[in-house]
């Protein structure tokens, strides 16, 4: 439950289930882990469980281009729109009447940001994180850029990268509008206090927009206790297709904002969805939350209630095979992590001696270790200095990772030095 004060983002803060995580049996369900790769790459995007792949081919076949209509393909389509709203809310605890879907998450917030720009004018504020991806701050720049808002950031602490709650006290006034923050750091792991945030700028009357793409698939997220009056999360980042999806805390703060919907009679969350809608990854998305939420076989009851059984089990497997991933860096003297935060995701970054993170990823490639290169684009890794010593390789964790898959990374990079 990320945001909640003084959380810490491990499984011991949650109700574990009675049974083991089954690694070996969540393998099974993706057919692509049989190419021979290991993949520690869940930043672009994880790997698609079998279910997923069914339930797009088969809505492919069985859906019509349009919701609108007496016929069967519209009905079913529409049915189809239906069950991917309600299974977005019951991954974060909302109103399905509050979930907005679009093409992917970068779309949506930039769709938000021109949506609420009326907010964002000359002598108004918001905050940005240096913690946050561009998808999260982009929009924002480009909306307060012309229209004259004042921008102040939020900035990580160098040796952590730890995002401190205490800032928001001093960055949030009677002027901010806006603040967007991130629930998790892709990159570095960091996972801040969003409720501090969300609770200081509703006391300016303001909106605080949580991207939470990178926490979702490690943490069981509720909306209502982060505070966020609307939530950005997106398929590809737990194994679904390119969707993504904005939640609004109150669904009827999506009519009192202009609409952007090409359709002057939209209502509801129809008036942020710009044009239609692939229903077949849709009904993918659907079949992907019902994948995590099935990730440990003992869970029972509501999705909502499997999601939080299934993702309690799943930290719990995290917390051990990300501390073995840590020891064994930190053993390495080439290596440096980048951040130490403790309330965090399992994605960590990190640099090897005299060797540019292009390069190091080419040697991982090579042994057929995928993984991802922060660097280029990152205005974390800007603001830490580490571009300048040619960037940092990222790695995370996802249901399907090993302790031999973690090992074999360690072997790579040990090679290096």
């Amino acid at each position: 439950m990320i945001g909640h004060p003084g959380h810490k983002l491990t499984a011991t803060s949650l109700r574990l289930s009675g049974m083991a995580y089954d690694v070996a049996r969540v393998r099974g369900l993706i057919p692509s882990l049989g190419d021979g790769w290991i993949h520690l790459d869940p930043q672009a995007g994880m790997l698609h469980p079998d279910s997923v792949s069914t339930a797009v081919s088969t809505a492919f076949r069985g859906s019509a281009s349009s919701h609108s209509g007496r016929h069967v393909g519209a009905r079913r389509a529409g049915a189809v729109l239906d069950s991917a709203r309600e299974a977005v809310a019951d991954l974060v605890g909302a109103d399905p009447a509050g979930v907005v879907l679009g093409p992917s998450r970068s779309s949506l917030l930039a769709w938000l940001a021109e949506a609420l720009s009326s907010r964002l004018g000359l002598g108004t504020g918001l905050v940005l994180s240096r913690l946050d991806e561009e998808a999260n701050v982009a929009p924002w720049l480009r909306v307060a850029n012309r229209y004259g808002a004042q921008v102040r950031w939020a900035e990580v602490e160098i040796d952590t990268c730890d995002l401190p709650s205490w800032q928001f006290a001093e960055l949030i006034g009677p002027t901010t509008r806006l603040v967007a923050l991130t629930a998790a750091s892709p990159m570095v792991g960091s996972a801040p206090d969003v409720r501090v945030a969300a609770d200081r700028i509703h006391e300016m009357g303001g909106l605080l927009v949580c991207d939470a793409v990178a926490a979702a698939p490690y943490a069981h997220v509720d909306i209502h206790e982060m505070g966020a009056d609307v939530l950005a999360v997106s398929g590809r980042s737990w194994g679904g297709p390119q969707i993504g999806a904005l939640v609004f805390r109150d669904p009827a703060l999506i009519d009192r904002i202009p609409a952007i919907s090409l359709n002057p009679h939209a209502r509801g969350p129809e008036r942020l969805e710009l044009g239609g809608h692939q229903y077949a990854l849709l009904a993918g998305l659907t079949a992907s939350i019902d994948y995590l939420a099935n990730l440990d076989e003992e869970a029972s009851g509501s999705r909502r209630e499997r999601l939080e059984t299934s993702i309690s089990s799943l930290q719990d497997y995290h917390d051990r095979l990300f501390e073995r991933l840590l020891a064994s860096l930190r053993r390495l003297p080439q290596v440096t992590l980048i951040g130490t935060s403790h309330s965090r995701v399992p994605t960590i970054s990190f640099t090897v001696s005299g060797v540019p993170a292009e390069k190091v990823a080419e040697h991982f490639a090579e042994r057929r270790i995928g993984t991802v290169v922060g660097g280029k684009g990152s205005r974390l890794l800007d603001s830490l200095g580490v571009n300048e010593e040619g960037g940092a390789v990222t790695i995370g964790l996802a249901p399907y990772t090993t302790r031999y898959e973690i090992d074999q990374l360690v072997r790579a990079v040990a090679s290096l030095g």
